[in-house]
């Protein structure tokens, strides 16, 4: 699913110029990716374009503890890098929480961090927020030499 995130963020300027969800699944089918595979990040996809920040809305002087499961699933890794985000101003508590629920999507307990800086990339370029070049690079960069190897 993540190799499929990675290829739509590289080919698709924006979440809402991809085409519809039965077209983009033959087009994701012709570039070599299996059914299985474009089932899950379609619907992972849909998860993260229905989701609405109202639903996410944080006081920002709040402190935010973490539950149990999200301690499991995400991990320390995951966790240290949104506190580190959200310490850096690159992005605000109520992204945070939209990043904590797209990252206890994915199926992996706990989450490898190189899957977490895409899902990370891809709620930052869902929501259109600016992505500045070292950004970018920071959040591929352990998954393309993944991908690589």
């Amino acid at each position: 699913m993540i190799d499929i995130l990675v290829y739509l963020f590289e080919n698709y300027h924006d979440l809402d110029a991809q085409p519809a969800p039965e077209a983009l699944a033959r087009s994701l089918n012709a570039a070599g990716f299996e059914d299985g595979e474009i089932s899950v990040a379609l619907d992972w996809l849909d998860g993260l374009k229905m989701a609405r920040m109202a639903d996410f809305v944080c006081d920002p002087r709040s402190l935010r503890v973490y539950t149990d499961e999200e301690c499991s699933r995400l991990g320390s890794d995951c966790l240290d890098f949104v506190i580190f985000l959200e310490q850096a101003a690159v992005i605000t508590p109520a992204l945070r929480e939209l990043i904590i629920d797209r990252g206890l999507a994915l199926d992996d307990e706990p989450v490898p961090i190189d899957k977490f800086k895409i899902i990370v990339l891809m709620v930052l370029w869902s929501r259109e927020a600016n992505l500045e070049p070292l950004i970018v690079e920071e959040l591929l960069s352990d998954t393309e030499a993944a991908l690589l190897h």
